[in-house]
């Protein structure tokens, strides 16, 4: 069977016979199943009522089956770091490359920010995610001002709108002086009361204060005590930028430890470790296993921005020291960041295409068998998103179909002919027209 001629019952029982699964997503044991080059298996996969009903080694396909010839099969993926609130403002904003431009380039189009001018393009960028098999998203909200009162309505309305297909998660992101107000108060309690992330960030950039050596421990102390009493999880921006001395993640390590923080902490970013000596860098990622924290890491929209300057080729990568990290045995996840804003001009909220551009950013492959897992089940993990990002008997029947039959094709081309399914049924949505984001 080809793959454009694969047809998926609405509604009825079926098997997708020989697929060709990641192991690193697949959970459970699987005995008889052997892995090939790429650490992937060759699976039956049984489907009723929307759900996994039974994962075995693949055998001969029966005349009802769905036959998928090894072509790979993947569930549905997380994106556990991206911007909805500023995405898909492209033309009305100008990325100008810059750390600085982002910062300012958003704080002007914020005066924009309406709730039907947020709702539209929130949910243009939840469609894009949706229809190219993401099914959880962690979204940084921008809450500066008062104005984050629109933003966490627009958010708790999409989040019950799309209930059932697409997991919503939010942050509340502030500068940690921000913290230190009344303001600050009353933003944590609007995270709490929408079941929310308590969101800081370290880093000066543009017009928004940045922690100095001399401040670090009182924000952090006083941002942590303020999520632990409301039984908030945290989840930082930390050492965005190249300046070497504004290098904060151990400070982050150590005020977890200082105040045994209970909750789950996440530091994205955290460029700014692959500049630091190696013997700082090695220190500084003990000190985070022994915290507990978790790292997300941002490849396209780092990659963008970093090093950057007019008629001079970049000559670092920009991103965090990833493999160091997964070799701590600390979980360390993929995710998309921006799209199409002041900080990042490109993007489609597409997972399949961020697990593209990060294997080749970081030389994540040679062995590649456990790098899809950063795409899945290792956020999914973090973010508490429990039944997603994997393949497991019982849970929800969320999977992608490529034509790919192996890692290396899957990595050749784009997949845009996949096909998603959401709880056992394909989804036959478009992705969404650019022309909707016109008014």
């Amino acid at each position: 069977m080809k793959h454009d001629e694969v047809e998926i019952p609405s509604g009825a029982a079926f098997r997708l016979a020989r697929a060709r699964v990641p192991r690193c997503m697949v959970v459970g044991n699987i005995t008889g199943a052997d892995a090939d080059i790429d650490g992937a298996v060759l699976l039956d996969i049984d489907i009723a009522g929307g759900r996994i009903a039974g994962i075995s080694p693949a055998g001969l396909p029966g005349t009802r089956d769905i036959d998928l010839e090894g072509r790979m099969v993947w569930p549905t993926l997380v994106d556990m770091h991206t911007h909805l609130d500023k995405g898909e403002a492209i033309p009305r904003v100008h990325a100008d490359g810059s750390l600085d431009g982002g910062a300012l380039g958003t704080g002007a189009d914020r005066a924009n920010w309406t709730y039907e001018d947020m709702a539209r393009r929130m949910g243009f960028g939840i469609r894009c995610a949706y229809v190219q098999g993401v099914s959880a998203i962690r979204t940084h909200l921008d809450s500066l001002d008062d104005s984050a009162e629109i933003s966490w309505n627009v958010f708790r309305d999409l989040r019950t709108e799309w209930d059932g297909r697409v997991a919503l998660q939010a942050v509340g992101l502030a500068p940690l002086d921000i913290f230190l107000t009344d303001y600050g108060t009353r933003l944590a309690d609007l995270v709490a009361a929408s079941g929310g992330i308590l969101g800081g960030v370290t880093d000066a950039i543009g017009n928004l204060a940045g922690a100095t050596a001399g401040s670090i421990d009182g924000l952090l102390d006083r941002f942590l005590r303020m999520a632990e009493k409301r039984g908030l999880d945290v989840d930082l921006h930390v050492d965005q930028s190249a300046d070497i001395g504004a290098f904060f993640l151990p400070d982050v390590a150590r005020a977890v430890m200082r105040t045994g923080f209970p909750g789950r902490v996440v530091v994205d970013h955290c460029v700014n470790l692959a500049l630091q000596p190696e013997d700082v860098a090695r220190e500084t990622i003990n000190l985070c296993a022994q915290a507990g924290i978790a790292f997300v890491t941002l490849p396209t929209p780092m990659m963008y921005l970093m090093d950057r300057a007019p008629g001079r080729t970049p000559r670092w990568r920009g991103v965090t020291l990833a493999h160091e990290i997964r070799a701590a045995g600390i979980p360390i996840a993929l995710a998309g960041d921006n799209c199409r804003d002041a900080w990042f001009p490109y993007g489609d909220h597409d997972m399949v295409d961020i697990f593209r551009q990060g294997v080749r950013v970081f030389q994540l492959d040679h062995p590649i068998a456990e790098t899809p897992a950063m795409v899945g089940p290792v956020p999914a993990a973090i973010i508490g998103a429990e039944g997603f990002g994997s393949i497991e008997i019982g849970r929800d029947a969320r999977l992608i179909l490529f034509r790919a039959r192996s890692l290396n094709e899957l990595m050749s081309r784009p997949q845009s002919d996949r096909i998603v399914l959401d709880r056992g049924r394909r989804v036959t949505d478009s992705l969404p027209d650019y022309t909707e984001l016109d008014a």
